[in-house]
């Protein structure tokens, strides 16, 4: 069995189902998804079945490294610099971060998956519109989007909506949205509309790719006006849902509910990564001279060419770059600079790039960076000059 988490891309350590999961909140919505029947679901209780230790989560473990490193640094002078920065970070985004698991929590139980599922086929100019609008509306971090694109891929999507979805979900999915306003401010709108716009222009390539045949596509050998696609309507669905919904105590409580378990499952598989990436970034600003920044990563070509650099070796979540862009911004004033740091991420990561080789194809992969990395580095040398 696959130690991969078939929800949310994590590494799984609790078998069910002929997969690992990372949580039982995971398995619940595999479960939904599958309709497996109750006599069949997941029972923590039963002969066989392990649950992970909730202190061997890897929240609670990086947790308390971030609790002994603060309590050593306000106590040792050395370190107070550290302690300083990292709480100038914890005051400055923690109300995003509440917020953000919220609205991640209000999408995990509102919006089914299926949604996606049905509209990300279709070998059409706005099919890349729909894979954008669902990687906005998706609340996983990076890595979690990796496990979710290569599902959608099997269940019929084309390899243009899958990249597309692949590169708005990041940084244009709507909890780091509210992140990246906590960290830049005004500037996160640069940030937000210049994903979406990276991811369009990658998506439209990509299916001009698929009509030549430069990139794998299973979903391009499949007729496009199949029943399960033109005869659902996420319009109608809503509508229905909306009729047929009870607002009693008992459900109003269990929707409640519902939101703070998918808020409360979001904040264990990314929280841990923003805590890395606070410590990273709070080091940095306490130990690394301000003139190492601007002599190696300032707003020139050779600093976005250097920063693209040190984005590609870097493997952090898409939540634990965000303190380090913005500490790139912090120390340089290169707000171009920090989006390639954001962007570049996403475009060049090994594990991202790795699994579409995998599960789509080495064509489909190379061009990934082959297509993005030229769009970051044009876009960030734009904001350096124009910002």
């Amino acid at each position: 069995m696959s130690k991969i988490d078939p929800i949310c891309g994590m590494k799984g350590t609790i078998p069910a189902h002929g997969h690992y999961f990372c949580s039982e909140h995971c398995i619940k919505k595999y479960e939904e998804q599958q309709g497996i029947s109750e006599e069949k679901k997941y029972c923590p209780s039963c002969a066989g079945s392990v649950k992970k230790k909730w202190y061997k989560e890897r929240l609670f473990i990086i947790g308390m490294v971030v609790i002994i490193l603060l309590i050593i640094g306000y106590f040792i002078p050395f370190l107070h610099p550290f302690f300083d920065a990292f709480m100038d970070y914890l005051k400055l985004i923690w109300w995003a971060i509440l917020l953000g698991f919220f609205i991640g929590g209000l999408i995990d139980y509102f919006i089914p998956r299926q949604y996606i599922e049905k509209y990300l086929s279709r070998h059409r100019k706005r099919t890349i519109l729909y894979s954008i609008i669902f990687g906005f509306l998706m609340s996983a971090c990076s890595h979690g989007i990796l496990a979710i694109s290569m599902e959608l891929y099997k269940k019929g999507a084309s390899t243009s909506s899958v990249v597309a979805f692949l590169l708005a979900s990041p940084w244009a999915n709507l909890p780091i949205t509210v992140l990246l306003f906590g960290f830049f401010g005004s500037k996160a709108v640069y940030v937000i509309i210049s994903a979406l716009i990276i991811a369009m222009i990658t998506g439209l390539i990509y299916q001009h790719l698929e009509r030549r045949g430069k990139v794998e596509c299973n979903a391009c050998t499949i007729g496009e006006d199949r029943a399960v696609l033109t005869d659902f309507s996420i319009i109608k669905d809503v509508k229905r849902r909306w009729r047929e919904y009870d607002f009693s105590k008992k459900n109003n409580l269990a929707a409640i509910k519902g939101t703070i378990q998918g808020s409360w499952s979001l904040t264990k598989m990314v929280m841990w990564w923003l805590l890395i990436g606070m410590i990273m970034a709070a080091f940095a600003r306490a130990f690394i001279p301000q003139h190492y920044f601007m002599e190696f990563m300032g707003p020139t070509v050779m600093g976005l060419l250097v920063t693209l650099f040190f984005a590609t070796i870097i493997e952090v979540c898409s939540e634990g770059s965000s303190p380090l862009a913005f500490e790139i911004f912090n120390q340089t004033g290169a707000f171009g600079n920090s989006f390639t740091f954001l962007m570049a991420g996403v475009a060049t990561d090994y594990t991202e790039i790795g699994l579409i080789w995998h599960n789509i194809g080495k064509k489909a992969a190379l061009w990934l960076p082959i297509i993005t990395v030229p769009q970051v580095l044009i876009l960030g040398y734009l904001f350096n000059t124009l910002l």
